[in-house]
């Protein structure tokens, strides 16, 4: 075992000239001083564990988020760590020994450098970057691959080389990450772990990139001994399972794992305003199971839509059944409740109840009702009220080319369904064969559009994704919102998202963020299998300032599958239907 830190553990059978050569570099990199250090506190032997410690306490080290890490890093079964490489060294020493405890498993893939440090050896799986021909890669590169698929951990720093200044966006940048991470993080039930450490070199580390890149890796060593009393934040996302990469090659793979390293940048942040300090009211007393009955069997047979098994879905207006409406508002404000959008008052109501249209599921044998959409037929509102009539005028200003200014549409919104069947099939399915069968009776409307309310217990760079990924850019010109989301993107995230259709990999990077594996709502996930174009993001100041992603649907060019199944025997018919 090397008793000194020397590039000369680099070398195999060193002749004279080249042993002061390598002592010359070692005085020129800053190696010499390590190796002063490593000496005088007699580091030599020391377990790996140890080593890293005592190089953390040599340099007054003040580290943030390291049990975050461990409490991240998947206890057992193949796992990919990946971050981006701030520094060029110390990082993968910090990540290594945290990461270890966890993972007693755990390989590093490192810059063949790093060997310098021979007590730290047991951790690398060591490579040449910057050298793409060196023969000893393939077989580091294989050992790595044979580790993850036998079902252990591996942290790799995917970039290769150190960060770098891009002078162009004036950030400190991470090159492009090598496609390795997407063929390891790809294999089968693996799990990735994203990291992104904060923090950069000497503002002259940066200068002499300018003169002659190669001149950075003389400075790596002086940069790790600068470091004293710095402060080094470390930020995990979630593990995302392999079935959430979802790119058509490891080039984009890799592209996607960069882009979820750097959406855990601590930099990158923003606080929800405070909700509005409302006492919560207690919730109404259920309405009475008779009354319901009785209102329905008043309802006109027309305005019967769908049996289904023991299930019913009508619609009515407020004046014909004032106590089904009720209900509906008061099942309304346990949901949104549960969701931090209440409105703290016993029922959730407005005026709008009074003039949009209320279709509802109501179990036959109980009178309950499971669910509800209220709808507004834009052509009656905007008739009677103008464009105030419309609830979603208050979040967005429709200009004269949008879809509810030119032609007959439905407005949904406060769509519900109680929590015992938000996990079953029925609710959502009722409430959608129900809009159907409504369409089919009054086949002038083809389009609907509305909001689905992201709640606030979405991290806001979730919001802020669904946002960017979702939306059509193009079509923002018809429609603006009163009241945007003010929390810019992530300038590399905003290059990953633009640069191509990222809808595939939305999910992966909700998964990364998301404490609780929250995915996309699942009604936004309803409306895209229909086709849905997305056209802005607002915030409903009237709803507890929860953000809402207006979006519309052309019904009658919905898939096939999906039209015949919501609207039933009568879609062929609705869908060739021509306003005379």
């Amino acid at each position: 075992m090397h008793q000194q830190i020397s590039i000369l553990n680099l070398v195999e059978q060193p002749s004279a000239l080249t042993k002061f050569g390598v002592w010359l570099m070692d005085q020129v990199m800053g190696i010499a001083k390590m190796n002063a250090l490593y000496q005088q506190h007699n580091m030599h032997g020391l377990s790996k564990e140890a080593f890293s410690d005592k190089i953390v306490e040599l340099l007054s080290l003040e580290l943030e988020g390291i049990q975050d890490l461990q409490n991240k890093v998947p206890a057992d079964g193949p796992v990919v760590i990946a971050s981006n490489h701030p520094f060029g060294g110390i990082e993968g020493v910090i990540l290594a020994r945290a990461i270890s405890e966890v993972r007693p498993d755990l390989k590093v893939l490192a810059n063949k450098g790093l060997g310098i440090f021979s007590e730290l050896s047991d951790y690398f799986i060591f490579t040449n970057p910057l050298s793409a021909n060196d023969p000893k890669n393939a077989p580091s590169l294989r050992q790595c691959i044979s580790h993850v698929r036998e079902g252990n951990s591996l942290l790799i720093f995917p970039a290769g080389r150190v960060s770098h200044f891009d002078h162009q966006g004036k950030r400190i940048v991470e090159h492009d990450w090598n496609k390795i991470v997407g063929k390891l993080a790809g294999q089968a039930n693996c799990a990735y772990l994203p990291v992104f450490v904060s923090g950069k070199n000497s503002d002259w580390f940066y200068r002499i990139e300018k003169v002659y890149f190669k001149l950075r890796m003389f400075l790596l060593g002086r940069e790790i001994l600068n470091k004293r009393g710095d402060k080094i934040r470390v930020s995990t996302g979630y593990p995302v399972a392999s079935k959430y990469l979802a790119a058509d090659n490891n080039d984009e793979k890799a592209e996607l794992c960069r882009a979820l390293s750097y959406a855990q940048d601590a930099a990158w942040r923003y606080e929800w305003p405070a909700d509005k300090v409302i006492q919560l009211k207690p919730i109404a007393a259920p309405e009475n199971k008779q009354q319901i009955a009785e209102e329905i069997s008043q309802l006109p047979k027309e305005q019967h839509l769908v049996s289904f098994k023991s299930y019913d879905v009508y619609y009515a207006m407020q004046s014909q059944a004032p106590t089904i409406v009720n209900e509906i508002a008061r099942l309304r404000e346990i949901v949104f409740r549960e969701h931090n959008e209440g409105s703290g008052e016993p029922i959730d109501t407005d005026e709008f109840d009074a003039t949009y249209t209320h279709l509802f599921i109501v179990n036959r044998d109980n009178h309950d009702i499971i669910g509800a959409y209220r709808m507004g037929r834009t052509d009656l509102l905007q008739e009677k009220f103008g464009k105030k009539g419309l609830y979603l005028s208050k979040m967005f200003d429709f200009k004269s080319n949008f879809v509810n200014q030119r032609e007959p549409s439905i407005e949904l919104g406060r769509s519900f369904v109680v929590p015992e069947y938000q996990g079953s099939y029925h609710g959502l399915f009722l409430l959608w064969r129900g809009l159907g069968s409504f369409v089919c009776k009054f086949p002038q409307y083809r389009t609907f559009y509305g909001t689905v309310s992201i709640s606030k217990l979405y991290d806001p760079r979730s919001v802020r994704l669904i946002e960017e990924v979702l939306i059509d850019h193009n079509a923002t010109i018809d429609v603006t919102p009163y009241n945007s989301f003010e929390f810019d993107l992530h300038p590399e995230l905003h290059q990953f998202c633009r640069s191509k259709n990222r809808k595939e990999e939305l999910s992966a990077l909700l998964q990364s963020i998301e404490s609780d594996g929250k995915d996309i709502p699942i009604l936004a996930k309803q409306y895209r299998k229909m086709g849905a174009r997305f056209h802005a993001l607002g915030i409903d100041k009237s709803f507890n300032h929860t953000p809402g992603l207006l979006l519309s649907v052309d019904f009658p060019n919905t898939p096939d599958k999906l039209l015949k199944l919501y609207a039933g025997e009568g879609w062929l018919t609705y869908r060739n239907y021509q306003a005379e």
